[in-house]
C-alpha cells in the first residue's frame, strides 16, 4: 500500500509526496508536528499539514533568506532569527565570520527538539556557542530588545496560527526599533503567484516604518507555486548596491553574488501590482 502526504496549498491546489515512513509525530503546545521520510525530498518537516522544509530543497530558502541581508549589512555581528526552529537559517548565518551572537526566538520548543534529533543537517548550528536559543513569543522578545541587533531575519510560518502576529505593522515597528543604525530586516513574504493580496498588505504595513523596502524572489520547489518572495527592509544600505568586494566565498548550493543581484530583477506582473 502506498502512503502519500498531501498539502492543500490553496483551496484548489495540492502537492503530494510519496512517503516511505513517518519518522516522528507530536502534538506540541502550538501545532501538529510531523517529520516524514519522503521518496522525492528526503525528510520533511510539516506543521499543521503544511510543508516547512525538506532535506532536498531547504537550501534554496535558507540561503536566500539569510545571505542577501547578511551581505547587505556593513558588518553583521548581532543577529536575531525569528522562528526558524529547524535551525537552517541559523546554520547559514553562522557562515559569516563577523557574527558574534545569534539569537533564535522560537515559540515552539518541540520544533527545535525534533530538528536536533531528526534533521541534523539543518540543526547542526544550534549547538554553536554563539547561538542563544530563546523559547518565547518572538513578538514580545523583539519589543523588549530595542537597539540590539544588526540583522533581524523573520523566518516565520504562514500567517496562520502562531505566525499571524509576525505580519502586522506593529511587529514591523518593533523590529525597526530593535535594529541598530544601518540595520536590516528580511522576512519571508509568501508566493507572488498565490499570495498577491498578502504581499501588497505587507508592503502597505511597511510603508513609513523603514526608509528602504525591496522585494526579491527565489525558487523553493515544495512551496506553493515554487516561486517565493522575501522582503528586505533597510535603515541604511541598499541590497542592490552591494559592491563586488563585499561578497564572501561561502559554501552554498544556490546563492551566489549573481543570484543576489538577479533576485531583485522583478517580473513585470509583480512590478505592476507592487506599484
Amino acid at each position: 500500500m502506498e502512503l502519500w502526504f498531501t498539502e492543500k496549498q490553496t483551496p484548489s491546489l495540492a502537492l503530494s509526496c510519496l512517503v516511505k515512513s513517518t519518522v516522528y509525530r507530536e502534538k506540541t503546545k502550538y501545532q501538529d508536528l510531523a517529520i516524514l521520510d519522503t521518496v522525492e525530498y528526503g525528510r520533511m518537516l510539516a506543521l499543521d499539514g503544511i510543508i516547512m522544509t525538506t532535506e532536498k530543497d531547504e537550501f534554496f530558502y535558507h540561503e536566500m533568506i539569510t545571505h542577501v541581508a547578511m551581505h547587505t549589512h556593513a558588518r553583521p555581528e548581532q543577529v536575531l532569527v525569528v522562528g526558524g526552529g529547524d535551525g537552517g537559517t541559523v546554520r547559514e548565518v553562522l557562515k559569516h565570520p563577523t557574527v558574534s551572537r545569534v539569537v533564535l526566538a522560537e515559540i515552539d520548543e518541540g520544533v527545535v527538539n525534533a530538528a536536533r534529533k531528526y534533521l541534523p543537517t539543518l540543526a547542526q548550528g544550534l549547538s554553536d556557542p554563539r547561538v542563544e536559543i530563546q523559547i518565547t513569543d518572538a513578538i514580545v522578545y523583539v519589543r523588549e530588545h530595542p537597539g540590539e541587533f544588526d540583522v533581524v531575519i523573520v523566518d516565520s510560518t504562514d500567517p496562520i496560527g502562531p505566525g499571524v502576529g509576525l505580519f502586522t505593522r506593529e511587529f514591523y515597528q518593533d523590529v525597526a526599533k530593535a535594529l541598530k543604525d544601518g540595520g536590516i530586516m528580511v522576512a519571508q513574504t509568501e508566493s507572488p503567484v498565490n499570495n498577491k493580496d498578502l504581499i501588497q498588505k505587507i508592503h502597505r504595513n511597511l510603508q513609513g516604518v523603514f526608509p528602504l523596502i525591496r522585494l526579491y524572489l527565489g525558487p523553493v520547489p515544495t512551496y506553493p507555486s515554487g516561486l517565493w518572495s522575501y522582503t528586505l527592509c533597510s535603515k541604511g544600505p541598499d541590497p542592490v548596491a552591494v559592491p563586488d568586494g563585499k561578497f564572501l566565498a561561502l559554501e552554498t548550493k544556490y546563492y551566489t553574488p549573481e543570484v543576489h543581484r538577479s533576485a531583485f530583477a522583478l517580473p513585470l506582473f509583480v512590478k505592476e501590482w507592487l506599484g
